[in-house]
């Protein structure tokens, strides 16, 4: 099987690529290594005859339908995108182009592969989008995430992902376009790219610099380690229900204050500091506009119909990202120095502020 992954060079789509190959299956990689790509992720199969790259914006159509063209896929898993809420803030229209008219542009050069090839039955899209689109819950623990939760996106980011999802719905219900979706919970894990809330904390803890939590640190979230989503969307590729979406999560909420402690547990015990606990680095910082109290996902769709559950506990995933990170400064070292990383971004200021 040939899977076509969009933003494999990113921290969700290299671990996808990572576990597709190691099933046997041939990968082409498309990405336009924008600021968080990283093709070092994809180091350890760069080199396999079944993996192939294609330097592509998903902005350009013509680029797309030469990729399609070329590398036939039998499925295509579609990870590209703007992800970071803050930079949204900042700079909306960057996530209107790659989120909303990107999809477009994958679902038309799909669509018209899928025709010319006579509309092979094996062949399948996958939108991969984010629990985020659903808007905020209450604090209530037995009030979660379904797929029929309706959409209430907050941020531009989780705006634009929302309305990627109607397009692949529409193109679905419109053209019979053989599509699948997932919503997942928030991400962890090795090469998470260090603009992101964990990265953050435990650089910044090697640093000796402050450990920023957006207001008082009551923000919850439904924290997925990343080997075990990419488990989840090989699945939900190769196996879900035509037209139906699947809600991935790790069953692991945590405050974002909890989840920071746990960490400076962790860097405590592996690495301790000279004097005084990484704790002591905790500075509660003014919080993120229209930042969303509490995200947690019900996964009793996938759990029931494709027998998937997360396998790694939360105090298990932390563990391996803290000694993972510690293990490779030679990664994440150069990437400290890309746009807009170790700065606070996402403060609603005006234009030229």
């Amino acid at each position: 099987m040939k899977i076509l992954v969009t933003g494999g060079a990113g921290f969700i789509g290299s671990a996808v690529i990572r576990l597709a190959m190691s099933h046997g299956h041939a990968v082409v990689n498309l990405d336009a290594l924008t600021y968080a790509a990283c093709l070092t992720n994809l180091a350890s199969v760069a080199d396999s005859s079944l993996y192939a790259f294609e330097q592509a914006d998903i902005r350009d159509q013509a680029a797309l339908d030469k990729v399609f063209s070329v590398h036939q896929p039998d499925i295509v898993m579609h990870l590209a995108a703007e992800s970071h809420v803050d930079r949204s803030i900042d700079s909306p229209g960057y996530f209107i182009e790659t989120n909303i008219t990107g999809t477009f542009n994958m679902l038309e050069a799909a669509r018209k592969y899928w025709v010319e090839f006579g509309k092979p039955e094996n062949f399948r899209f996958h939108h991969i989008s984010t629990d985020e689109v659903f808007g905020s819950l209450p604090s209530d623990p037995a009030v979660l995430f379904t797929e029929d939760t309706p959409y209430d996106p907050r941020s531009p980011y989780s705006a634009s992902k929302a309305a990627s999802d109607h397009l692949v719905r529409a193109w679905h219900a419109t053209y019979g376009l053989p599509v699948v979706l997932s919503n997942c919970s928030n991400n962890y894990g090795p090469y998470h790219f260090p603009e992101k809330l964990i990265p953050v904390v435990i650089l910044n803890a090697l640093a000796g610099i402050a450990l920023p939590i957006y207001g008082d640190g009551s923000n919850i979230r439904d924290w997925l380690y990343v080997e075990d989503h990419a488990d989840a969307l090989l699945l939900v590729a190769t196996r879900g229900a035509l037209g139906r979406s699947y809600n991935i999560g790790g069953e692991n909420e945590r405050t974002n204050l909890q989840l920071v402690q746990n960490l400076c547990a962790i860097l405590d015990r592996l690495r301790p500091r000279e004097a005084g606990n990484y704790a002591d680095l905790i500075t509660f910082v003014t919080d993120r506009p229209g930042h969303d109290a509490r995200y947690a996902i019900n996964p009793s769709r996938i759990r029931e119909e494709l027998g998937w559950r997360p396998s790694v506990t939360i105090e298990e995933g932390l563990e391996l990202t803290v000694r993972w990170y510690l293990e490779n400064e030679d990664w994440w070292s150069p990437l400290l120095a890309r746009n807009g990383v170790g700065k606070r971004l996402g403060t609603d200021k005006k234009v030229g502020q």
